[in-house]
C-alpha cells in the first residue's frame, strides 16, 4: 500500500505560485510630476470657491449663559440694557449695510411655568438683509451627548407608540422608567429627560431704518427635523392616568401630571423632541430650534426674549441666527483645507520639478 504524501508544496494554479496578473507601476518623475500639478490645478481653485461661498454666509452667535448671574460674575444687568460682554459674541455679516451696535443685554424675573423664572431679554443688529432661509439654532458646548450609558437610556418601542413591558423599559430606561408609585415615565430615559428647554421667543424689530414693514420675525417647527426619523415615532397609546413626565419636565405640567389640557407629547408630531433625541457626536453641537424658509430679515435692531429653564454647570449654551448657502452653512475649514492641499501640490511638484532638471541623469 503506498504511503500518503506528507509534501506541502503548494498546487501548481496561478494563484497559488503568486503568478496573478498585477499592475506594477514605474514610479518616474515624468508620472509623479504632473500628478502634484494636477492636484495643485484641482485643489486650491475649488478651496478658493468653498472659502468664498462660506464667506457669504452670514452668522451671528451669542453666549448667553451667564445671562442670570450677578453683574460681578458677568451676567446681565437687572434695569437697563447693558453692552454684552466680548467674548460673548461672534458677528460674521456678509456686506452690511449699516453700522453695527454690539449686542446689549438685561435679565428679569416672571412668573411663568407655575413659578418664578428669569428671562434675559438680548437686543441684536441685522447690519444687513438677510435672505430666506434662515436658520435659528441653539449650541450646547462641553454637553457629551456621545457618553455610551446616555446613547443607551431610551426606549425605542415607547416612542414608537408601543406599550413595552416593565421588564423592557427597566433595561433600557434604567432609574428613569418608573416613579415611586409605579407610573411609567413617558417618555423614558436620559435622553428625552435632559431635553433642552430654554424657550426662544419670536423676534421684535424694535428700530429700523426702514419704514412700513412687519416687527415681527417668526420660525417655524415644521420641517426641522430628518425625514428619516419620521418612521421612529408615534403617538402613545398609554393612558394618561399611567404615564408621568420625565422629572425635568414636570414644570410645563401643572402638579406634574398630564392631563387633557396639558396632554403628553406626540414624538411624531414634536420636531424639537425629535431633533433632540438625534444625538451629537462631539461635546460642542448645534442643534436646529426654528426656520423660516419665505420671510426677509430687514435690517434692524431685534429683540429676544429667552425663558432660562436649561441648566448648565460647567458648560455653554448660546443661540446662533444664520443664512445658508447652496454648500451649507459656515465652514471656512474645508475651503482653506482644500487651498493648502492645492498649495503643498505645487510645492512639491516644483520641488521635484527642479530637482529632476538639476540632477537629470546624463
Amino acid at each position: 500500500m503506498a504511503e500518503k504524501s506528507s509534501s506541502r508544496r503548494p498546487g501548481g494554479s496561478a494563484f497559488k505560485q503568486q503568478r496573478l496578473k498585477s499592475c506594477q507601476p514605474v514610479i518616474a518623475p515624468k508620472s509623479v510630476i504632473p500628478i502634484f500639478y494636477l492636484i495643485a490645478i484641482i485643489f486650491a481653485p475649488l478651496g478658493g470657491y468653498l472659502l468664498h461661498e462660506s464667506d457669504k454666509v452670514s452668522e451671528l452667535v451669542i453666549d448667553y449663559t451667564n445671562c442670570a448671574q450677578s453683574e460681578s460674575n458677568g451676567g446681565a444687568p437687572v434695569g437697563e440694557f447693558n453692552n454684552m460682554p466680548l467674548n460673548n459674541v461672534v458677528i460674521a455679516f456678509y456686506k452690511p449695510q449699516i453700522s453695527y451696535s454690539f449686542p446689549r443685554w438685561r435679565k428679569r424675573e416672571v412668573l411663568a411655568w407655575n413659578e418664578t423664572i428669569t428671562q434675559c431679554v438680548i437686543q441684536f443688529t441685522i447690519p444687513t438683509e438677510l435672505k430666506a432661509p434662515i436658520y435659528f439654532l441653539y449650541r450646547l458646548t462641553n454637553f457629551y451627548q456621545n457618553e455610551r450609558s446616555y446613547v443607551k437610556s431610551l426606549d425605542p418601542d415607547q416612542l414608537s407608540g408601543e406599550k413595552p413591558s416593565p421588564a423592557q423599559l427597566a433595561n433600557n430606561c434604567k432609574g428613569l422608567w418608573e416613579t415611586a408609585d409605579h407610573k411609567i415615565i413617558y417618555p423614558c430615559g436620559v435622553i428625552a429627560n435632559s431635553m433642552f428647554n430654554d424657550t426662544f421667543s419670536n423676534l421684535t424689530l424694535v428700530n429700523s431704518p426702514i419704514k412700513d414693514i412687519p416687527t415681527s420675525y417668526n420660525f417655524s417647527q415644521k420641517g426641522i427635523a430628518a425625514i428619516e426619523d419620521d418612521d421612529k415615532y408615534g403617538e402613545t397609546t398609554y393612558n394618561i392616568s399611567e404615564i408621568v413626565p420625565p422629572p425635568n419636565w414636570v414644570k410645563r405640567y401643572p402638579n406634574g401630571q398630564y392631563t387633557p389640557e396639558y396632554p403628553p407629547i406626540n414624538p411624531s408630531e414634536d420636531e424639537l423632541f425629535q431633533v433632540w433625541m438625534r444625538l451629537a457626536g462631539l461635546p460642542r453641537f448645534r442643534k436646529l430650534y426654528g426656520i423660516n424658509k419665505n420671510d426677509t430679515m430687514a435690517i434692524g435692531t431685534y429683540e429676544l426674549v429667552i425663558d432660562l429653564l436649561w441648566p448648565v454647570s460647567s458648560g455653554k449654551k448660546a443661540f446662533v441666527i444664520a443664512t445658508a448657502t447652496h454648500i451649507g452653512g459656515k465652514n471656512p475649514f474645508l475651503g482653506l483645507a482644500y487651498i493648502i492641499i492645492g498649495m503643498l501640490g505645487g510645492v512639491l511638484g516644483i520641488v521635484f520639478t527642479v530637482k529632476h532638471f538639476l540632477h537629470a541623469p546624463r
